[in-house]
């Protein structure tokens, strides 16, 4: 799994800098074009596109899950990642690509459910290090969630609200179903890292999506 030829980091100076390697942007968009066919077919009811002899509303739809995926799903992942490197470890998006292949075929059932992949992290990561890296992800889909929000009570009625009060739906589901405190989800390591940080993150989650319905 570690590639010490893909380090996301170089030293350069005493500076340390962040990047990407070509395989893990190769894997990061895998998964982002697949959880994208996987929203679409859901939300747009692809067998009725068929049936009614037109794929218009899918195209639609591909746009829409498109924006939910990146903002949802990479940049939960992306929050693992920056706050991963920031403590100096080797961190990187590796897809799962059985969970991937289960995400479509669970999306043609007329379901969403997906395990695309995960951040791996290698390096000198203790409790309190380990349980920050973790709440990094909900926290963004919260930020990302709280923001959509806001935006979709400003933007009033259209389908501009709407799909903001999707994208905040997406990301407040996301953010509570990553903080269940059972392995291994983020939940389970930030509980072990600060009780009353989760108890926030946890029912600020709650608080806006209810607000959200």
């Amino acid at each position: 799994m570690f590639d010490p030829d893909e380090l996301p980091y170089k030293r350069s100076g005493g500076m340390m800098y962040m990047r990407f390697s070509r395989r893990e942007i190769r894997e990061i968009a895998i998964s982002v074009v697949v959880l994208t066919l996987a929203f679409a077919i859901v939300f747009s009811q692809w067998f009725q596109a068929l049936a009614d002899g037109t794929l218009d509303n899918f195209v639609a739809w591909l746009a829409v899950s498109a924006l939910l995926v990146v903002t949802g799903f990479v940049l939960h992942e992306l929050g693992h990642k920056f706050a991963a490197q920031a403590f100096g470890a080797w961190a990187e998006y590796r897809m799962y690509p059985r969970g991937l292949i289960l995400a479509l075929v669970v999306a043609l059932l007329g379901f969403i459910f997906a395990a695309p992949g995960a951040v791996y992290i290698q390096g000198m990561i203790g409790k309190r290090q380990n349980g920050i890296i973790s709440i990094a992800g909900p926290a963004v889909n919260l930020l990302v969630g709280s923001l959509c929000l806001v935006l979709a009570s400003v933007a009033g009625e259209g389908i501009g609200a709407f799909i903001l009060l999707m994208l905040a739906r997406v990301n407040l589901i996301l953010a509570l179903f990553n903080l269940i405190p059972f392995p291994p989800l983020d939940g389970s390591k930030v509980l072990a890292w600060n009780p009353i940080i989760y108890a926030l993150a946890a029912g600020a989650g709650l608080f806006l999506f209810i607000g959200s319905l």
